[in-house]
C-alpha cells in the first residue's frame, strides 16, 4: 500500500471499484476517516470503502460544520485519504458549492482528486449538519437540476443525492423529493436524520431497486443500529462519518490535560501507540526499501514496548 510504487495501486477507477462492492452481496460498510493516518488504519482494519466526511475535515481544522470549507481544501483531503488507504472514499459534497456550474466544477475536482463518490444535499446555505434543527431546503426542482448537472459531469464517479426533508416534509416528503432526484440521474438516495427504524423501513419501501446509503452518526437523531440491522432495513450502505474524529479528539484533550498537569506525557503512555506500532501503519521500512541511499533505520529499545507508568 505504498502510494510511491504504481504497481501497487488498483488499475480500475475509484469508482468502477465501488460500483463493484454495491453489487455484490450485503451491505458496504464505510467508517469515515479523516486523514490519511486515519485512512490507513481503517484499511488495515480490513474496511473496502472509506467515507470523507464535511464535519470531520471542518473540526479537524478548527472550524463549523457550516460549509465554510472550501472545494481546494477538500480536494486536499481526499487526496490523501484515497492515496493513504488505496481504497474508494465516498466525499461529503455538502450543497455542491454554488449553483449547476460550481457542482460540475466540483465533479471534476473531486475525480481529479481520487474520490469515487459524492453526495449532495437539498439544503441552501449556511448548510447544517443533517441532526440539527431548522435546516432550509432548496426547492427539489433546483436540487435535481443538480443532480444532473453532476450526473453530465461525471466520468466515473458515483453521484448520491442527499434528501434532508424527513424533519420537516415527513417521509412522503422525503421519498417525493428521492424519486425527483433518481429521475434526475442519482445513483443512490441518502436519506437523512431518520429516527426510528420504522421511518427507515418505509423509506427503502418508498424507493424499492435504488441503493440507499444510512448514516450512523452519534450523538444525533438516528439511535444506534448495527449495519447488519441496516442491511435488513434495506440499506445498501452505511457511513460512521466522525467517529474516528471524535474518539482521537476525546484521547487527545485528555493528552494535553495531562501534560498541563504533570509537566510530562507519560501518564498516557498505555494510550498511544508505540513508535514501531506507528511505523508499521504507515509503511516506514518499505519506503527505506525504495531508496537504497538510505540506512535502515533501528528503533530505539523502547520503541515496541511501552515503559511503565509513575
Amino acid at each position: 500500500m505504498i502510494y510511491l510504487i504504481d504497481s501497487d495501486r488498483p488499475q480500475e477507477m475509484p469508482g468502477a471499484r465501488l460500483r463493484a462492492l454495491l453489487s455484490a452481496p450485503g451491505i458496504v460498510e464505510m467508517p469515515g476517516a479523516y486523514n490519511g493516518l486515519a485512512a490507513r488504519q481503517a484499511a488495515q482494519a480490513g474496511f473496502r470503502a472509506l467515507y470523507l466526511s464535511g464535519a470531520a475535515m471542518s473540526a479537524s481544522m478548527g472550524l463549523a460544520d457550516l460549509g465554510i470549507i472550501t472545494l481546494e481544501e477538500v480536494c486536499f483531503f481526499i487526496r490523501q485519504v484515497a492515496r493513504a488507504s488505496n481504497l474508494p472514499v465516498m466525499v461529503d459534497g455538502d450543497t455542491g458549492y454554488g449553483e449547476v456550474l460550481n457542482v460540475m466544477n466540483m465533479v471534476r475536482s473531486f475525480e481529479e482528486a481520487g474520490a469515487a463518490a459524492v453526495h449532495i444535499e437539498d439544503q441552501l446555505l449556511p448548510k447544517k449538519c443533517g441532526h440539527l434543527n431548522d435546516k432550509k431546503l432548496a426547492d427539489p426542482h433546483d436540487m435535481a437540476a443538480k443532480v444532473h448537472a453532476a450526473r453530465r459531469a461525471r466520468r466515473d464517479l458515483l453521484i448520491i443525492a442527499r434528501t434532508d426533508a424527513a424533519a420537516s416534509e415527513g417521509i412522503d416528503g422525503a421519498l417525493a423529493r428521492a424519486r425527483m432526484y433518481v429521475d434526475a440521474g442519482a445513483d443512490a438516495i441518502f436519506p437523512e436524520a431518520l429516527t426510528d427504524a420504522g421511518m427507515f423501513r418505509a423509506f427503502a419501501k418508498g424507493l424499492p431497486g435504488v441503493p440507499l446509503l444510512a448514516n450512523m452518526t452519534e450523538f444525533g437523531r438516528t439511535p444506534f443500529f448495527t449495519a447488519q440491522e441496516f442491511a435488513d432495513m434495506g440499506y445498501k450502505m452505511v457511513i460512521w462519518p466522525v467517529s474516528a474524529l471524535r474518539v482521537a479528539a476525546k484521547v487527545q484533550e485528555e493528552l494535553y490535560d495531562s501534560i498541563r498537569t504533570y509537566g510530562s506525557a507519560h501518564k498516557m503512555i498505555d494510550r498511544m501507540q508505540t513508535r514501531a506500532e506507528l511505523y508499521a501503519t504507515i509503511g516506514y521500512t518499505e519506503y527505506e526499501k525504495l531508496d537504497s541511499s538510505l540506512i535502515a533505520t533501528a528503533l530505539p529499545p523502547n520503541s515496541v514496548a511501552k515503559p511503565g507508568k509513575d
